[in-house]
């Protein structure tokens, strides 16, 4: 199977000290990625750097970043902002940071869809409306035209999510998405992006230091600690039998999350 994102032998400084080691994994159509391990240990480093969202003294010092054989790496800002959203979808830790305080969720939806397609406002606003209910929203009218201060951190995040999803990407990068909300909202959240993959068939990379989220939603899993891979294979593989010492202290934890399937 083809890969849509490839990473080779990356590594990745700032201020020309490496904090990502030789990095090396490939993430196919449909596949959901985990990549685990706690803070600090490169997990969201390593993501931005596929869409040049490192800060201003962070950069890619060595290996290659591709997405459908293209080298990302070598694109133009330019070039970037056509595949960012609309190829390469990304929603954050804080949903309600990154989402404009003072204007509603629709026009927000609005401004996403018309920076890469052409769309009217009542065809958008028909589609928006429609995904809204098939993620079981309550009121999807009502989020329409909420401004995010209305709404909980965990309905910020489920907007978020919906919102990345509309210009229906083939990869959705997601980060840390759960880790700010209590367990009820982290399972709602987590049955959403399972959801998401299958209405969209997008291929999922997400950021999580907790294990119990990579044991409820992962095809495959990467170990990070400081940087460098202990593990990456198979999620039943890693999580039931992992060798290496760091992913058996990780999986100390007891997990509160299931799989969607065994879940009654």
């Amino acid at each position: 199977m083809d890969s849509l994102l490839t990473y080779e032998n990356v590594e990745i400084s700032f201020e020309k000290c490496p904090v990502i080691h030789n990095i090396s994994f490939s993430l196919h159509e449909g596949e959901i990625l985990a990549l685990v391990g706690e803070s600090g240990s490169g997990k969201s480093t390593l993501i931005r750097s596929a869409l040049g969202l490192l800060n201003d003294n962070g950069k890619v010092t060595g290996g290659k970043i591709s997405y459908k054989g293209t080298n990302l790496l070598s694109l133009r800002e330019r070039e970037m902002r056509q595949i960012r959203g609309a190829e390469i979808g990304m929603i954050f830790q804080d949903a309600k940071g990154s989402l404009c305080p003072i204007r509603t969720i629709g026009d927000q939806i609005l401004e996403s869809i018309a920076a890469h397609k052409n769309i009217n406002k009542a065809d958008a606003k028909s589609k928006a409306l429609e995904l809204f209910e098939k993620l079981n929203f309550k009121n999807p009218e009502k989020l329409w035209n909420s401004y995010p201060f209305e709404l909980s951190g965990g309905m910020n995040q489920r907007a978020a999510i919906a919102i990345t999803m509309l210009l229906n990407p083939s990869i959705l990068l997601a980060d840390e998405p759960t880790s700010a909300l209590d367990v009820a909202v982290q399972k709602q959240v987590v049955e959403e992006i399972l959801a998401l993959r299958e209405l969209f068939g997008s291929a999922i990379i997400i950021v999580t230091h907790d294990i119990s989220v990579a044991s409820a939603m992962a095809d495959t899993v990467i170990v990070l600690k400081d940087g460098h891979m202990m593990e990456y294979g198979p999620a039943k593989e890693i999580l039931h039998n992992p060798t290496n010492d760091y992913t058996k202290m990780l999986l100390s934890a007891v997990p509160r999350l299931k799989r969607r399937q065994e879940i009654v």
